[in-house]
């Protein structure tokens, strides 16, 4: 018998091996997939990749989650769990022109106290037509992996997105931080698209309609094997590091990611004036079609992180980028009829049902008429040909009517005088484009206020989908929202569809939806204007419907004034709560059992933050311009909202003080002539210390 090594010195040796083999491994992919520069023969790579496989099937301790290995994908998932991101994805603002392009540069100039026509260092970087991602790494290893979701939550689909090659599983940099977190876009390049849907159609499985579609549903796979088979590519292009490694530029920032082993779309471009980014995206609106993947548009934005964190953030959108989206492909078809539907506010819109065409991937055959005067507008008639396109490349619309080719015979397109699903006439008035039926009892007003009540933002009711409220509504079992909660078992178990079972889990989550806290109550009453992120913040403000309802008659202005809120949407909520059939719902909500009020521990919460917020600055107005010593804007917004300050973006006689740094421009000169306190950084920090 020949004496061989120790256990503990083989395994030693299968260690360092392993070790080995990954890091040549994962080298040979990152030049292969991102760097497009094999080092690597293909037969050397599967001999190495079978011998770290080997290794790992005969030790698993051996395995990491950065081994190449886990690229082909673990055992099926059986369900998605949602994590909150550490950094916000928001969306980005459109824009669908050059004038709105130079409107968005405007107003950014504005909120940097800019003079107009000064120039602004900007980044142009492709918008890749595909699906949001964010990576988590910590200790230069990939944590977590999760969709966008709503921004603030996502899908994590870590196994799924450990099978895209062009995704480092490790950071190819010494040292990395303890945390990174990367933004990017998955996407299927058009040939393999191409490769996918032929494979399809050769088994008689249903085509995917494009590449965006495919990605989606591919992310989404519960088994990460069916994930690897796509070939699912990935360019990067947001970084968030600690602060003090954060590079202090996009620019630097996509460099940053190339070295750590990310790919990034080349074709990205810095441009020191808004006129070299209009020959940028004039550029790619005609090179795009030579690309290897969709695109539909460019991303623009300041290149300067200071800048970005002064220009700050709306309540959905960066204000310091923007996304010009591509002219949209365009086809005639013929208009066969328009018919109209009545949403849950009762406005009346019109949509043109033509013969089908093939637009940006997808068989597009109805598009939204908007309202009378676009009608008016495009002088529409039955039988006409029309210019359809779809606008961002998503949404179908009517662009214009082609007269030349009217028939003699056709009839022009008016909108009904009376609602048709309830008879009512339709009323218009003067100062809204919206036609509207006004009868609160309209079934069209009903059926769009109950799947509104019962939707994932507000009551989150699961089982009540929209045939069954069709059927409730169409038989005249519910005659209102409040009527959801006087169902019983045995009557829903009559309905088609619904087995005993089904109507008992029903009858328990609209139960259970008593209990859904009090933000979400208020945005299901489905008032004009008001989202899900105004009602949050109309909801931390007053803690019952009765105190809203106590603003909105004797301050509305106090309602106004709040962050995101405005005159618009105070207004539309005094109109609502002023009506005498609404005030009737909120009676009925009550004795069924919704409280529409803050929770006790809700209640707990805020005065918490009540508590926190008091402070040397408690009620005091501050507008934040110029660049700040050591402080970024949204760290000074921060002390000053935690010492119970609000922070305004303009100067008004209501300012208390004005925090001025280096290069403050015109908010400066207009506080000086109102005799607003200006401060320095350290007055404020001063002033906060306790």
């Amino acid at each position: 018998m020949t004496t061989g090594a120790s256990p503990a010195s083989t395994g030693s040796d299968d260690q360092e091996r392993a070790a080995e083999l990954r890091a040549l491994l994962n080298q040979a992919a990152h030049a292969y997939y991102v760097l497009d520069a094999p080092v690597m023969e293909d037969t050397v790579y599967d001999r190495l990749y079978r011998e770290l496989d080997q290794l790992e099937q005969a030790d698993p301790t051996l395995q990491t989650t950065d081994s190449p290995t886990q690229r082909v994908g673990g055992s099926p998932s059986e369900r998605f769990s949602s994590v909150e991101h550490r950094v916000g994805m928001l969306s980005l603002d459109n824009a669908f022109n050059r004038d709105e392009l130079t409107a968005w540069y405007d107003r950014l100039l504005r909120v940097l106290d800019r003079t107009a026509g000064t120039d602004l260092d900007l980044i142009g970087e492709l918008k890749i037509d595909g699906n949001a991602l964010a990576l988590s790494y910590r200790n230069g290893v990939l944590e977590r992996a999760a969709t966008r979701g709503d921004g603030t939550h996502g899908e994590e689909i870590t196994p799924n997105v450990r099978t895209i090659s062009s995704i480092p599983l490790r950071l190819q940099i010494p040292n990395p931080p303890d945390w990174v977190e990367v933004r990017g876009e998955a996407f299927i390049p058009d040939d393999t698209f191409a490769e996918i849907n032929t494979d399809r159609a050769r088994r008689g499985e249903a085509l995917f309609a494009n590449p965006r579609n495919a990605c989606a549903g591919t992310l989404r796979q519960l088994d990460p094997k069916v994930v690897a088979s796509r070939r699912l590519d990935f360019f990067a292009y947001t970084l968030h590091l600690p602060a003090e490694q954060q590079p202090n530029s996009q620019w630097n920032g996509l460099a940053w990611l190339e070295q750590a082993g990310f790919r990034v779309n080349p074709n990205r471009r810095r441009c020191q004036t808004l006129a070299e980014i209009h020959q940028f995206c004039d550029h790619w609106d005609h090179a795009r079609h030579q690309l290897p993947y969709a695109t539909d548009g460019v991303v623009v934005k300041l290149n300067d992180l200071a800048l970005q964190d002064e220009a700050g953030f709306t309540q959905k959108a960066p204000r310091w980028a923007i996304a010009l989206k591509f002219p949209a492909e365009e086809a005639p078809s013929r208009l066969l009829r328009v018919t109209v539907q009545v949403g849950r506010t009762g406005a009346v819109t019109p949509v043109a049902e033509f013969e089908p065409v093939a637009l940006a991937g997808t068989s597009v055959s109805r598009a939204t008429l908007h309202n009378a005067d676009r009608i008016a507008e495009l002088d529409l008639h039955i039988g006409d040909t029309v210019v359809v396109r779809k606008a961002g490349e998503i949404i179908p619309e009517v662009v214009r009517v082609l007269p030349d080719l009217r028939p003699s015979d056709a009839v022009s397109v008016r909108l009904p005088e009376l609602c048709p699903e309830c008879g009512s006439t339709l009323v218009r008035d003067g100062d809204e484009a919206a036609t509207r039926c006004v009868n609160s009892s309209c079934p069209a007003i009903l059926r769009g206020g109950l799947r509104h009540w019962v939707s994932k933002g507000a009551l989150d009711v699961d089982g009540l989908g929209s045939k069954l409220i069709e059927q409730l509504v169409d038989r005249g079992l519910v005659r209102s929202v409040a009527d959801l909660y006087r169902l019983d078992t045995a009557l829903l178990a009559s309905l088609d569809r619904m087995g005993s079972k089904s109507a008992a889990n029903l009858v328990a989550a609209l139960d259970q939806s008593k209990q859904t806290a009090w933000h979400r109550q208020l945005y299901g009453l489905g008032i004009r204007h008001i989202g899900e992120v105004n009602a949050k913040a109309l909801a931390n403000a007053f803690l019952s419907i009765e105190d809203l309802s106590a603003a909105a008659n004797e301050s509305p202005d106090s309602i106004a004034e709040l962050h995101g809120i405005g005159t618009e949407i105070s207004a539309s909520l005094g109109q609502w709560l002023g009506t005498e059939a609404n005030q009737q719902l909120l009676n009925e909500l009550r004795s069924v059992g919704l409280a529409l009020e803050a929770s006790a521990a809700e209640r707990d919460a805020a005065s918490a933050s009540q508590s926190d917020q008091d402070g040397v600055l408690q009620g005091k107005t501050l507008v934040l311009t110029g660049t700040l010593p050591s402080l970024s804007r949204s760290e000074a917004k921060a002390l000053i909202e935690a010492a119970g300050g609000k922070v305004s973006g303009s100067v008004s006689k209501k300012t208390d003080y004005l925090v001025a740094g280096d290069a403050a421009g015109s908010k400066l000169t207009k506080a000086e002539s109102l005799g607003v306190t200006v401060l320095s950084e350290d007055d404020l920090t001063a002033m906060l210390q306790p």
